[in-house]
C-alpha cells in the first residue's frame, strides 16, 4: 500500500515572515496527521527559517528547483548540497513552468534527477502535456518521453515521486476529471514496470497536479493508481491546505 503524499509548491510567493507564520499554524492543523506524508516547497529564501519551525513536525520541506552541480560559478542556482544542509528532503524537478517558461530540456531534468538522486533528496519529477498536445492526442506520447528521458539512468533502489500535470489544468481553474487523470497515472505506472518492474512500479507514488482544492480532492484520490496531490494556489492558505491534507476524514 502506498503511503500518500500531499505536497504543496508554493511557486514564488511568500516572504520570509509569512513563511514562518503559516508554518506555525499549519504544522498546530496537521498535529494529528499521522497516515499521509506531508510537503511544503516554499521559496528557496524560506527554506532555512522554514525548516528551524517546522523541525521535530510532521511536515517535510521541498525545494521548487535546484541545479545539477554540487557547486561552481552558477549565478544564480541553489545546489543539492546547499538544499540538504537547509532542511530539505525532497525537490521539485520539470515542472511545467521550468520546462516552458525557462526552457529545460529532458535531457536538462535528467541530469538533476540524478543529481539529487546522488545526494539523497527525494526528486518529484513532474510530466505533463500541453493543451494544444492533448487535442492532437500527443498526451501519452509527451508524458512517456519526459518520463523515460527523466528517468534515464535512475536506479532501482532510488526513491522517487511522478507528478502528472496536465499543463492545462496548473492555476487555470480546470481539472481533469478524476477518472481521466487515473487514465494517465494508470498508464505512468504501466510505463514505470516496463523501466523497472511491477514490484518497483507498485511502490513509487504517483501525484496528481493541476487546480487541486478541497472540492475536488476526495474524487481525485479515490483513484486507484493516484497516490497524493500536487497542490498550488491552495497550499497557500492554512485552512485549504489542511482540508487537502486531511481528505477522507
Amino acid at each position: 500500500m502506498r503511503r500518500p503524499l500531499i505536497a504543496g509548491n508554493w511557486k514564488m510567493n511568500k516572504t520570509v515572515t509569512e513563511s514562518i507564520e503559516f508554518a506555525k499554524g499549519f504544522i498546530e492543523a496537521v498535529k494529528d496527521v499521522t497516515d499521509r506524508d506531508i510537503m511544503i516547497a516554499p521559496p528557496f529564501t524560506s527554506i532555512y527559517p522554514m525548516a528551524e519551525v517546522l523541525k521535530g513536525s510532521n511536515v517535510y520541506l521541498g525545494a521548487q528547483n535546484m541545479y545539477f552541480e554540487e557547486k561552481g560559478a552558477f549565478t544564480g542556482e541553489v545546489s543539492p548540497i546547499m538544499l540538504k544542509d537547509a532542511g530539505c528532503k525532497f525537490v521539485i524537478l520539470g515542472h511545467s513552468e521550468r520546462r516552458y517558461i525557462f526552457g529545460e530540456t529532458d535531457e536538462l531534468i535528467n541530469k538533476k534527477v540524478l543529481s539529487a538522486v546522488s545526494h539523497e533528496l527525494i526528486p518529484v519529477l513532474c510530466v505533463g502535456e500541453l493543451l494544444e498536445e492533448r487535442e492532437l492526442g500527443k498526451t501519452f506520447e509527451v508524458v512517456e518521453r519526459q518520463l523515460s528521458e527523466g528517468l534515464k539512468g535512475v536506479p532501482e533502489s532510488a526513491e522517487f515521486v511522478i507528478a502528472y500535470e496536465p499543463v492545462w489544468a496548473i492555476g487555470t481553474g480546470k481539472t481533469a476529471t478524476p477518472q481521466l487523470a487515473e487514465e494517465i497515472h494508470s498508464f505512468l505506472r504501466e510505463k514505470l514496470t516496463e523501466l523497472y518492474g511491477k514490484s518497483k512500479a507498485d511502490s513509487v507514488r504517483i501525484l496528481y497536479g493541476g487546480s487541486v482544492k478541497p472540492e475536488n480532492v476526495e474524487g481525485l484520490m479515490a483513484m486507484k493508481n493516484i497516490d497524493g496531490a500536487l497542490v498550488g494556489g491552495a497550499s497557500l492558505k492554512v485552512d485549504s491546505f489542511e482540508k487537502i491534507v486531511k481528505f477522507g476524514r
